[in-house]
């Protein structure tokens, strides 16, 4: 069964920016749009497994530090290569200034 587990005070993510987020043996990344929404996605690139909180947001796309594959991290869509696997996305809110995401 699915839960929600607390990531981060809102305040902790810049708009359009990213966080890194480590929840047992699995990493998140955790963006915050430019219109202040939040969104989840698995943390490591699907092309060399490198953390994207690392990387630069650019309106609603991700590009990986390593190699500038990119996606979007709404939907999780691989939309420049090397990158041609997505990403897993996560359902993501907000809760009393605080950031939470569907596990």
């Amino acid at each position: 069964m699915a839960e929600w587990t607390d990531v981060c005070a809102l305040d902790d993510i810049e708009e359009e920016d990213v966080v890194r987020f480590d929840h047992g043996e699995r990493t998140f990344a955790v963006y915050r749009s430019p219109d202040g929404e939040v969104f989840a996605t698995d943390g490591l690139c699907t092309h060399e497994q490198v953390h994207l909180a690392d990387g630069l947001v650019l309106d609603d796309t991700i590009e990986c530090p390593m190699h500038n594959g990119r996606f979007n991290y709404k939907t999780g869509a691989a939309l420049r290569t090397p990158a041609c696997v997505a990403l897993g996305t996560y359902p993501a809110r907000i809760v009393g200034g605080r950031v939470q995401i569907e596990l």
